[in-house]
């Protein structure tokens, strides 16, 4: 996909897109709601999603005064047959009676077997920060006592990580503190074991963070994400996640602002970000075949505003569900038929 931005005014990369030039995608949204229109906190940011093991659907995210107050925390909420519920604190920054830190960057994820998993990071900063985990055996009611991880590992650092066939969950991860690298680590349901990879990037050439992970169906995997050099970055692997190829950058725009990817059931890659080399508006859904090549079939946002940090899953039903950061003042969710997108 090409997409030149360099011959407008910087102006312009402001401006909402037009009904004309929206991609036709007819019927192919299903639903579209906030997960909440009240909260006790006044900004959020950085939602997950997940289906939990009885077909509920979850959501998280972080919310406080804004983002890096210690009073930012972890919120959930559940959607049931009468919409979504109330959001509540699962998990905050509080050390002692004077301490307390911001949380960020939630991830939820439902294993093959076992307890949903909730992923987290709590400290001053993400060059600071360091990886939380806690666990709901009840699809998001109630979660168990938080653990940190072990020293140096992070978890999933924005976006879902997958389970392989051996079990093993591969957490595709990034780090802060000396320049933007890009890791993954290895862990396990239980959390009691985990491994991670050395850097793929040397945080300099290409400055790149927040993975998301593809299949593809030759068995390789294929991580790209975010970056400061205008572009989504690329990387494959064929060893299951061990070792992974030189980090590329694809001909996609990307403002430095999260993204989040899923392979379909139907073996398309769809992809949710923000097309445009700065700011964070529109906001658009993709479709490769290989990767690659990445052609805008959908947009979900196009007027003034933020609209960034996606996630994207996809249902047994063949449904794609996306909830995303809405203006800092909501988590936007939305449901999209899939068949119904060409590419």
């Amino acid at each position: 996909m090409r997409i030149v931005l360099l011959s407008l005014p910087l102006f312009a990369l402001w401006l909402p897109l037009t009904h004309a030039e929206e991609p036709a995608a007819k019927g192919a949204v299903v639903l579209t709601e906030f997960v909440y229109t009240e909260a006790p906190f006044p900004e959020c940011h950085a939602s997950t999603l997940a289906q939990a093991s009885d077909g509920t659907l979850v959501a998280a995210w972080f919310g406080g005064t804004y983002e890096k107050h210690p009073d930012v925390g972890i919120w959930v909420s559940r959607r049931g047959k009468e919409g979504w519920s109330k959001p509540v604190e699962v998990a905050n920054g509080v050390e002692s009676d004077t301490k307390r830190y911001p949380t960020w960057n939630p991830v939820l994820f439902q294993p093959r077997k076992g307890p949903l998993l909730l992923y987290y990071k709590v400290g001053p900063s993400p060059s600071t920060w360091w990886g939380m985990r806690t666990a709901s055996n009840d699809a998001g009611k109630t979660w168990t006592k938080p653990v940190r991880l072990p020293d140096g590992f992070l978890g999933p650092i924005k976006n879902k990580p997958i389970q392989l066939a051996d079990d093993t969950i591969l957490c595709p991860t990034s780090s802060e503190h000396a320049g933007w690298r890009v890791h993954f680590e290895r862990t396990n349901v239980a959390g009691t074991f985990w491994e991670k990879t050395e850097a793929i990037n040397d945080g300099k050439t290409i400055s790149a963070i927040q993975p998301s992970l593809l299949r593809h169906s030759d068995g390789s995997l294929q991580a790209l994400g975010r970056s400061r050099q205008g572009r989504l970055w690329s990387s494959r692997s064929s060893d299951n996640g061990k070792t992974w190829s030189e980090m590329t950058l694809l001909d996609v725009p990307n403002p430095s602002s999260g993204t989040d990817a899923v392979t379909l059931a139907d073996g398309r890659h769809l992809l949710v970000y923000n097309p445009t080399r700065l700011g964070r508006t529109p906001l658009s859904v993709a479709l490769s075949r290989d990767g690659k090549d990445w052609k805008s079939v959908l947009v979900l946002e196009n007027q003034q505003g933020e609209y960034s940090y996606p996630a994207v899953i996809q249902t047994p039903d063949g449904r794609v569900h996306i909830s995303y950061t809405w203006k800092r003042k909501r988590i936007k969710y939305v449901v999209i038929d899939p068949s119904k997108l060409a590419g």
